[in-house]
């Protein structure tokens, strides 16, 4: 059973490109990478040479004669002579590249030999990406990919493109949804977040119809990324960055969000910490949202590299290291219990990151003033705001209202709400946050027409 990616439709416009350059696909582990690179070329190729590093590492030395195409095939061969390479025919799939990062040398060699299409892959690209980008710079293409996003659930569960489009133009026409749309669409999108994008947890739900076995499955993928930390991380290092992983439910539970160092092991100071979070990140567990100085434009350079949240990459990751009863009402109840603030913030920041936007949130000090996530248009520093439920939205009000912050004219909420506007907040339901970036692209607030309604 193969579950339809959005690379899918990138893979196709790459081989499309007459131009095309070898193509890195980076993203963490289990997200699906291999299987879609596979479907991929065996629907356009004749001949796929795999060449995975951890399973075959004979393959390491293919470069023993330097890095052009033509000695690197001829090695390959002499490994395995089974293996055909036609020109304009054949893809090289070189995965697991972690492994043997030397390879990405190549690249520049395989884009000006022009005869072979080569793919690159591998889990933790991101910790030792600074080497491969300086080895393969100007002759390659990069493409991000992430666990199953709500779209690519919706397509598993059957949906289709149509569907999309008619949640994308009830969020543009500001046309309200059914009751039963309402209960279908958010049962469908809390389903998810229980489950999360990882394709190996997902294709058990859609074969069951059931959660059955999906926390175990889950619990290995944490499992393994504790295992990637063990591996790739060096020395004293390896303990603090598993300090922090192991922490950032547990501190996502609490109502100040705020990631404390204090709180990550005793006598824990933030020098000693510092670049775990960032690490994490690199690899593709967490997403990290920044405390800006103040809440202005420009977004980047606008931020205290020193506070910041932390988020799972994926929702499904966070529910599998919730406590065994909070699992069970969970799954069983669809209670969120006291960590319905923390899934829902995890739910908006995992589909922002998605959708290529980066984290800030504000919290400004000795107030109670705080807004969880910001975007921009073109003109204006939009504020996101995230409610488990129904309630007042004081802290968004005051930055649009008062005078002390002229880049906000209007805000965004998400919540359990239908689609609404008053007061200039626009208020959608949670399961359209994954469609915001493809509204906002089209979209003009009426505030931005009325700068001087203050």
């Amino acid at each position: 059973m193969y579950l339809k990616r959005k690379v899918d439709a990138f893979l196709a416009a790459w081989r499309a490109d007459q131009h095309r350059k070898p193509l890195i696909i980076k993203g963490s582990r289990q997200i699906g990478k291999t299987e879609s690179i596979l479907h991929f070329a065996a629907d356009n190729y004749e001949n796929v040479i795999e060449i995975n590093f951890v399973r075959d590492e004979k393959y390491k030395g293919i470069i023993a004669e330097g890095y052009e195409a033509t000695e690197i095939i001829k090695n390959i061969s002499l490994l395995d002579p089974s293996k055909k390479f036609e020109p304009g025919k054949t893809l090289i799939f070189f995965d697991e590249i972690t492994e043997f990062p030397e390879i990405a040398t190549s690249l520049k060699f395989f884009c000006i030999d022009g005869r072979f299409d080569v793919i690159c892959s591998g889990s933790m690209l991101g910790v030792n990406y600074k080497r491969i980008e300086s080895n393969s710079v100007g002759y390659k293409k990069d493409y991000e990919m992430y666990s199953m996003d709500f779209e690519e659930f919706l397509w598993a569960k059957g949906y289709e493109n149509d569907t999309v489009e008619t949640l994308l133009s009830r969020m543009k026409e500001f046309i309200p949804f059914s009751e039963l749309e309402m209960s279908v669409f958010h049962s469908i999108f809390l389903d998810y977040n229980i489950l999360g994008g990882m394709p190996a947890v997902v294709k058990e739900y859609i074969e069951r119809n059931t959660f059955e076995g999906s926390l175990d499955t889950q619990k290995q993928l944490i499992a393994d990324y504790k295992e990637d930390i063990r591996k790739y991380a060096s020395g004293i290092d390896q303990t603090r960055i598993m300090n922090v992983f192991n922490r950032v439910a547990p501190q996502l539970a609490r109502e100040n969000k705020k990631f404390q160092i204090s709180k990550v092991a005793s006598g824990a100071r933030f020098r000693d910490y510092r670049g775990c979070a960032e690490w994490l990140v690199d690899a593709g567990m967490v997403n990290i949202c920044y405390n800006m100085e103040f809440p202005e434009l420009p977004l980047l350079g606008n931020y205290n590299p020193d506070a910041f949240k932390l988020y799972f990459a994926d929702t499904g990751l966070l529910v599998s290291m919730l406590d065994d009863e909070s699992q069970e009402d969970l799954r069983a109840n669809k209670n969120l219990g006291v960590y319905k603030g923390a899934l829902y913030e995890n739910m908006v920041a995992e589909a922002l990151v998605k959708q290529g936007y980066k984290l800030f949130y504000f919290k400004k000090e000795d107030s109670t003033l705080e807004e969880d996530f910001f975007i921009r248009s073109t003109a204006s520093l939009i504020p996101v705001e995230v409610k488990a439920k129904s309630g007042r939205t004081k802290s968004m009000k005051t930055l649009i209202s008062s005078n002390h912050y002229p880049d906000i004219r209007y805000g965004m909420k998400f919540s359990k709400n239908n689609i609404g506007h008053e007061d200039r907040i626009y208020t959608f339901p949670y399961f359209c946050v994954f469609l915001l970036k493809r509204f906002m692209a089209d979209f003009h607030a009426i505030e931005e027409y009325q700068r001087d309604i203050r």
